[in-house]
């Protein structure tokens, strides 16, 4: 059937009709961006009579010819401010993540209880808080200021999901893990940590830009990062003259590299999905799951974890077979 059965297919008129609202919908927006840049670039008139050249003059780019703002922007604001504590700051929201998705299951209600109240507090406090208190409460750098934020709150974050990827994951794992000598310790190591890491990699991916664009709030801390160094730009070389000029390339900067990050988290995260999509299939194929071996002198009939996924689903007990 080619209609859904949601809604009727829409009709030779409705698809003039759309595509109508659609062409003249397009002729707007770009009618409104060609005004607005027209708009810009005329002249102006201060109140003191003076006359303003307008944002596209060349007078008011000409300082990216000059190496050295290039530089700034590119390397001391980019490489050494933005990136730097970003790359940092990711890895260690990766480890906090995992440190809180593990005592948010943990079985131990002095663990999962404080791990739960710690978490929800930083998951509801402004991450430009957290870095204020780490500067001023510990005593700190700015660079320690802006990556411990960052990791603390994207942490947090990363934790929570992280957690409900575990708890999406069939009982019936854990069961046979459990008959086969696993430790609860094991079994979330070896088995539940990286299919939830797997399934909710989409999500901590989106976290990871998140985490990037977040880096321009260490302006208020005082640390060089790309936004602070363009403002000393601008006070250097005149803040009324190139204030618009760097503001445009500061964006496009910041809109290059974010688009570039997320390009490479969806080629990642479809990859992955991909070789999941497969490995599902060869399980299905050969009738039995890939799972990791049994630590040390247990038994080695892996296959065991799959006849507990299917008794788990079923709300039986696993048997043992020889």
């Amino acid at each position: 059937m080619s209609a859904s059965v949601l809604y009727d297919a829409p009709g030779p008129k409705a698809r003039r009709r759309s595509t109508v609202i659609s062409v003249i919908s397009t002729i707007i927006v770009v009618t409104l961006i060609g005004w607005l840049a027209w708009s810009l670039g005329q002249p102006r008139q201060t109140a003191g009579g003076a006359t303003l050249t307008g944002l596209w003059d060349p007078s008011r780019w000409d300082i990216f010819a000059e190496p050295e703002v290039w530089e700034g922007l590119l390397w001391r604001g980019l490489v050494m401010g933005t990136l730097r504590a970003a790359a940092l700051a990711a890895v260690l929201a990766l480890v906090i993540g995992v440190l809180f998705a593990l005592g948010r299951v943990a079985r131990p209600a002095w663990i999962r209880i404080p791990t739960t109240i710690i978490l929800e507090f930083f998951r509801g406090m402004p991450i430009l808080l957290v870095m204020l208190f780490i500067l001023l409460g510990m005593k700190v750098g700015a660079y320690a200021a802006v990556v411990g934020g960052l990791a603390i709150y994207n942490g947090a974050i990363i934790g929570e999901v992280l957690r409900a990827g575990i708890v999406s994951l069939p009982r019936g794992q854990t069961e046979a893990a459990q008959s086969l000598g696993f430790t609860n310790l094991q079994t979330q190591f070896l088995i539940q940590l990286p299919q939830a890491f797997t399934q909710m990699l989409p999500i901590i991916l989106a976290q990871m830009v998140v985490l990037l664009k977040d880096t321009s709030l260490a302006y208020i801390v005082a640390y060089p990062e790309l936004l602070r160094v363009s403002t000393t730009m601008k006070d250097f070389y005149g803040s009324g003259k190139y204030s618009f000029s760097l503001f445009i390339v500061t964006l496009a900067i910041y809109l290059i590299v974010n688009l570039v990050v997320s390009m490479l988290a969806r080629r990642l995260a479809r990859r992955t999905g991909t070789q999941a999509v497969g490995a599902r299939r060869k399980r299905d194929k050969t009738g039995a799951a890939v799972t990791p071996p049994p630590p040390g002198e247990i038994g080695t009939d892996t296959s065991l974890l799959s006849i507990g996924q299917a008794d788990g689903m079923t709300g039986r007990a696993p048997e043992h077979r020889p």
